[in-house]
């Protein structure tokens, strides 16, 4: 964003205007135009630190929290239980780590980093997938902090917008138009995709096939707003809110474990 130094601070949206934008934006995603409130020198700062807002992003993780814990997660809950699953979770070793850094950064990089950056899909997506798919470790940290590396790169930026950089003149806006008007499928399909993923979260018996999406129905939720986040505010904004989303959660699970031990046995 830069050149907006000399105007002044944009104006800040209310949380329930935020509510409203992301409401039409479920209904016709679209790359813009971007929220208020997006202050940096460069487009690299605005895209990792300037949407990182603390104080929005907890009133989001906490929208999240009390939509899935009053609405979509019974439903989660009964679908497991008629379907029999069972969660993956360790509750006598709980994954800090993987909930609160790797997932939300390597996640976000699978899911919706390109989403504003359509060009880097071909290299980033399957690599971040292979990281996703491996988990942490020492070889995947490594490589993981290669990609991230590449991701701030100024020349990174500035050569990934919307589409692979063009062989003819003019191929770049029509590339760009394509892009825009596919925008809304490849937005739903990447959250259909990453909710199905969290399947792997369960041990799944023999189950009716039609139990199994709602067994994902708060990661459905939190992946749009995941994915409007990024397309609004940044991709630093879906991964802060991503790890906070995670944290709330495995606190409460970790409290009731330490100070009612009795609860868990």
């Amino acid at each position: 964003m830069a050149g907006l130094g000399h105007v002044g601070v944009p104006p800040r949206l209310r949380f329930r205007d935020e509510l409203r934008n992301f409401a039409r934006f479920v209904v016709r995603p679209r790359l813009g135009p971007r929220l208020p409130g997006r202050l940096a020198s460069t487009q690299l700062a605005a895209d990792w630190l300037s949407g990182v807002q603390p104080g929005r992003l907890l009133k989001w993780a906490l929208f999240l929290w009390a939509v899935n814990l009053l609405f979509l997660g019974p439903i989660a809950v009964n679908a497991a239980l008629a379907a029999g699953a069972q969660h993956r979770l360790n509750i006598h070793a709980i994954p800090w780590l993987q909930a609160l850094l790797w997932a939300p950064i390597v996640e976000e990089l699978v899911f919706r980093y390109s989403l504003r950056r359509a060009a880097h899909a071909l290299w980033l997506v399957p690599v971040a997938a292979g990281l996703m798919l491996s988990g942490p470790g020492t070889a995947s940290v490594l490589l993981l902090c290669a990609v991230l590396l590449l991701c701030w790169s100024p020349w990174a930026h500035s050569h990934g917008k919307l589409s692979i950089r063009p062989r003819r003149p003019g191929a770049a806006m029509a590339s760009g138009r394509r892009y825009r008007r596919l925008f809304p499928v490849v937005f739903h399909i990447a959250n259909l995709v990453f909710a199905g993923v969290h399947l792997h979260n369960f041990n799944i018996p023999e189950a009716a096939l039609w139990l199994l999406p709602l067994l994902v129905l708060p990661q459905w939720l939190t992946g749009l707003v995941l994915g409007w986040l990024r397309v609004q505010r940044g991709i630093g904004a879906a991964i802060v809110l991503h790890a906070v989303f995670n944290g709330g959660p495995l606190l409460i699970v970790w409290l009731t474990i330490t100070l009612m031990p009795e609860m868990v046995s």
